[in-house]
């Protein structure tokens, strides 16, 4: 009797430990695999080298300069990014700025790049909120002739460029040249930049953005003007999330947008004018952020119908125009000039 229970023992002692062994040779496994994908993550993204300017806020987290980075597309991963910066303790030493970095090379190599504070410069920077006419001022401070303007604003150069694919062919290039920072050279041509901002605009149109602005009842070409309106509207992402919720809700039931955003645009063209016209004016007033894209793609779940930028910064929604009315009266008259 006691020898069967010895057995007994020993059998379940001896199944605890392989137990044991099998989760501790798992552990080894699954730990060997994430240092091999690790050390794998820490390579350069491509044997290609693509220069890319990138800009790092002051303040940026960690976490926001790796994704800052791999949505730039110069490192494999995120996650890997952050191990290096923590395991080197190198995050009080990455400096804010805008930099040239290559998408040849490794993680340790662009952590080096920040940790430097090198800046990029001969940048040329295309400014969020901008017209055309004003976009071509900053091309010629940057050392670009007339000519070459004239030239490389030629929306048939780029008529199979993607993100151009909805634009009506008779319009301009005005409102698609996303803002971005980028490198000139020696053989930089104008033609070279404005591809590059149209590359950024393409690849903020992602399927899944194009899908959702399709599902509002939207062209991109009306997306992108929409997008130049809120651009001019508000600041805030959230703001901006509401605000094309009521400019999608106003389009939805045949009400008028009503946008001070294309008063500038009006003293000029009359059709957009948005407080005459039904609708969205023909073409964007000016170019935009990413927020300002996605907010109507993702707009807030609400029921605003007006909105008022006040005297205190602050954006004010409401349902009735009564309440816009009392809103105008309590937050808005140095602004709204009354």
């Amino acid at each position: 009797m006691k020898s069967k229970r010895v057995k007994s023992k020993n059998r379940k002692t001896f199944i605890i430990l392989s137990l044991l062994a099998v989760v501790i040779f798992g552990l080894v496994v699954a730990g060997f695999m994430v240092r091999k994908t690790y050390q794998e993550n820490l390579k350069p993204l491509s044997s290609v080298s693509k220069t890319h300017v990138v800009t790092i806020k002051e303040g940026s987290t960690t976490a926001e300069i790796a994704d800052v980075l791999f949505t730039k597309g110069v490192i494999k991963s995120d996650w890997a990014f952050e191990w290096y910066v923590r395991n080197e303790n190198l995050r009080d030493q990455l400096k804010a700025g805008t930099y040239s970095v290559d998408q040849s090379q490794s993680v340790q190599q662009i952590a080096e790049v920040l940790v430097s504070g090198k800046v990029a410069t001969n940048l040329v920077t295309i400014l969020p909120g901008k017209r055309l006419e004003e976009i071509k001022k900053d091309f010629l401070t940057a050392g670009f002739s007339q000519s070459e303007i004239d030239t490389a604003l030629n929306p048939e150069l780029y008529s199979k460029h993607p993100a151009l694919s909805d634009k009506p062919k008779a319009g301009s290039l005005e409102g698609y040249l996303y803002p971005e920072s980028f490198q000139m050279t020696a053989d930089t041509s104008l033609e070279d930049i404005i591809n590059l901002s149209l590359d950024e605009l393409d690849a903020k149109l992602t399927p899944e953005v194009r899908r959702a602005i399709n599902e509002k009842g939207l062209t991109i070409h009306e997306a992108v003007t929409l997008a130049s309106i809120i651009e001019g509207e508000v600041t805030s992402n959230e703001d901006r999330a509401l605000v094309a919720q009521v400019f999608l809700k106003r389009l939805k039931e045949g009400v008028r947008l009503e946008s001070n955003a294309t008063d500038k645009y009006s003293a000029i063209d009359p059709t957009y004018n948005t407080y005459k016209i039904d609708g969205l004016p023909p073409g964007p007033v000016g170019n935009f952020t990413e927020s300002a894209l996605t907010s109507i793609a993702y707009p807030a779940q609400t029921d605003w119908m007006y909105f008022v930028s006040g005297d205190d910064k602050k954006t004010h929604f409401s349902r009735t125009l009564k309440e816009h009315e009392a809103n105008i009266e309590k937050y808005c008259t140095t602004l709204c000039g009354r």
